[in-house]
């Protein structure tokens, strides 16, 4: 897929740290430069937490070469270059290519290939500009800080492959790394922070508490919840039906796969076409296909063996019978003077062609690749009335996308998910409320699970894209995105505008969380859709009996089971609060004698009689040895039990994270503990 470049106008919202990294980029090609003067460079872009630059090199760059590079950098940071800004016209642009000049820190005798193509590349009525800092000249349209010398503290990160453009078709480039941010300390709260999100990643962490696993045999982005990770989905899945229930939402279930037809009328295909699996082909007359097609086999084989017979006693050598046959048979056919038994096979032939051609072709399924077509159908399965809307019809259900191998992340992107989805049917005047309704419920969750910021992205639609990436409805698109902006205005939420990224049937807001150590994530959805109510016909009688189609609205506030469970990992470091814990409760005795044990056991019980997820460790170890292995598996609440609490009925209370809290009567533990499940504590 190729990379699109930034527009004028996006370069123009660039924020200070984004150029301020945007001009380290043209820094580190300076040092390059300094050190590698052949090197030859293609786009060096601000990113999220960086920026890097694509360079061509003979020279394999490493790790071990980022302290001479950086060496180099600091001394063009020092020198304080000016950068200055240069309009040049497209003809001159080309000519300092074509000499080696650009992204150059003198004329060369190669010439700047990747910058022509650039050139070459950008609208006619769009302004060319240069930027030059020190002997560096690069073609760029900015913006940039005013001097090297505000880059501030950079670092260069890692280095890696990619294809120009991002198309495999072309060249492969060096992508190095870096970031930068205005102080040393925000560069090393930025590191501190990176340390300990290597020790949250859900990947490890999922591995060691045994939440999660991922098989060859299985398929790479198809994750497998061993039952200490299924705990938390289903505990997720509980919260999103008790939430959804008490906000009058109705549950459906619908199947994993769908006849091809459905996903033509709901859009999706072609739009969505590269997101889902191959489709599979079911043949319901493959026998009845299988027998005409050796009919037509064994006739035409009679048919050349006899065309063949005659062939021989007219002179015709074996080698040449076979041609001789081929053309006997199109000529006779054609003058219609085929030998009469020959006749007969080549109508009988006809025949069974016939029969073929008359079974119906063979349908296509696909693999659910999201819900709402089949939500549609239920909508459309009943009459409905204005008195039936809002219709609030949830979900969850599971999906399968097929992500490209590359771009497979643990449990963040993955080919089968399972979606806390649903679609709210609505009329117009419904809409602000429900869409509002929506996004309260996302705000609870947030602060159920302590998620503090949080930013919602509104996806527009490009009026240039129409028909392509987005159905072309332009009337529809400026309705409908004038209605959720007034909303979101309204609701006093804090969100951007992003456009060209709206789904293709409607505006949509992505919402982005960040974990408590700021790493960011989208982990929501609430979309307006307007076209597919319109293909799949769906109507309503208003108060006046007339058919009216109602707005629709997908959300998904949890997201995916898998996204949301490894952003919770990574949210909590595994520490997750009681009602979360894969392990609630786990029992330690100290000792082994049988009445410890059934008391223990007596407890286990009695927990377990509750629903809550308790377990009793039976081994004859130590009971250090026993705290430690609980500690290290993130138990929640562990109760230890010596002869003590035995003869007085109670237990000494551990909580993972804040140790030993003393001794308590059995029944106030147990109680302390189902009131902390029952009302989701933090």
């Amino acid at each position: 897929m190729n990379e699109e470049r930034k527009t004028l106008e996006q370069r123009a919202t660039m924020t200070d740290i984004e150029r301020l990294r945007h001009s380290a980029s043209h820094v580190l090609a300076t040092a390059i430069l300094k050190i590698w003067p052949e090197a030859q460079f293609a786009a060096g872009p601000p990113v999220e937490n960086g920026f890097y630059y694509d360079v061509d090199l003979p020279h394999r760059i490493s790790p071990d070469d980022f302290e001479q590079i950086e060496a180099e950098m600091k001394k063009e940071i020092k020198a304080n270059h000016p950068f200055e800004r240069l309009e040049v016209s497209r003809d001159q642009a080309l000519a300092l290519g074509k000499k080696g000049r650009l992204a150059a820190l003198s004329e060369r005798p190669e010439p700047s290939k990747f910058k022509i193509d650039i050139i070459e590349n950008i609208p006619p009525d769009e302004k060319i500009s240069l930027y030059r800092s020190g002997d560096f000249i690069d073609l760029c349209a900015g913006p940039h800080v005013m001097r090297t010398g505000n880059i501030g503290a950079f670092k260069l990160t890692s280095v890696a492959s990619a294809y120009y453009k991002g198309d495999e078709r072309n060249p492969q480039l060096q992508r190095v790394y870096g970031t930068a941010f205005k102080t040393k300390k925000e560069l090393d709260d930025y590191f501190a922070m990176l340390e300990e999100a290597k020790k949250r990643d859900h990947r490890k962490l999922g591995r060691e508490l045994e939440l999660f696993v991922f098989d060859d045999d299985v398929g790479p982005g198809l994750p497998m919840f061993l039952p200490r990770g299924a705990a938390i989905a289903e505990e997720l899945e509980k919260l999103a039906k008790e939430t959804e229930f008490a906000a009058g939402y109705q549950r459906v279930r619908t199947p994993h796969i769908a006849r091809e037809s459905l996903y033509k009328k709901s859009g999706h295909l072609p739009y969505y076409a590269e997101s889902m699996f191959p489709p599979m082909g079911v043949d319901e007359h493959a026998a009845e296909r299988n027998e005409f097609d050796r009919q037509r086999a064994s006739i035409w084989d009679e048919i050349r063996r006899r065309a063949a017979e005659i062939g021989r006693k007219q002179g015709v050598d074996e080698e040449n019978v076979g041609t001789w046959s081929e053309k006997f048979l199109a000529e006779r056919t054609q003058l219609r003077t085929l030998p009469a038994d020959i006749d007969e096979l080549m109508s009988r032939f006809r025949l069974a062609n016939r029969n073929l051609r008359g079974l119906p072709p063979a349908d296509l399924y696909y693999l659910k690749a999201m819900n709402c077509p089949h939500h549609h159908k239920l909508f459309a399965a009943l009459p409905r009335s204005y008195r039936d809307l809002p219709l609030r019809l949830a979900e969850y259900g599971t999906d399968y996308r097929y992500e490209k191998s590359g771009e497979l992340f643990g449990l963040m992107r993955v080919r089968s998910l399972q979606m806390n989805d649903a679609h709210l049917y609505m009329t117009p005047e419904q809409f602000e409320s429900e869409f509002n309704a929506v996004n309260e419920m996302y705000l609870n969750y947030f602060k159920l699970f302590g998620i503090d910021k949080y930013l919602m992205r509104f996806s527009t639609h490009d009026p240039a894209k129409l028909g392509q990436k987005f159905v072309d409805e332009p009337d529809l698109w400026k309705k409908t995105e004038e209605m959720t902006r007034n909303v979101l205005k309204n609701s006093g939420i804090n969100y951007v505008e992003v456009p060209n990224e709206a789904a293709f049937y409607g505006p949509k807001i992505d919402v982005q969380a960040w974990s408590v150590i700021g790493r960011e994530f989208s982990i929501a959805t609430n979309q307006v859709d307007f076209a597919q109510p319109r293909n799949f016909d769906l109507r309503y009688k208003d108060r006046d009996n007339v058919d009216k189609i109602p707005i629709c609205i997908h959300r998904a506030p949890l997201g995916t089971h898998e996204r949301f469970v490894g952003f919770l990992i990574e949210h909590y470091a595994g520490n997750f609060p009681l009602w979360l814990s894969p392990e609630q409760v786990r029992i330690l005795t100290i000792g082994d004698e049988p009445k410890l044990l059934e008391y223990a056991r007596s407890i286990l019980k009695e927990l377990r009689a509750h629903q809550v997820r308790a377990e009793l460790d039976e081994s004859s170890d130590k009971i250090n040895g026993k705290i430690q292995r609980a500690e290290q598996m993130k138990v929640h609440t562990m109760f230890v039990i010596g002869k003590r609490d035995m003869e007085a009925d109670a237990v000494s209370v551990r909580v993972h994270g804040k140790g030993n809290l003393g001794a308590k009567p059995r029944g106030e533990a147990i109680a302390e503990v189902l009131t902390a499940i029952r009302e989701r504590r933090g």
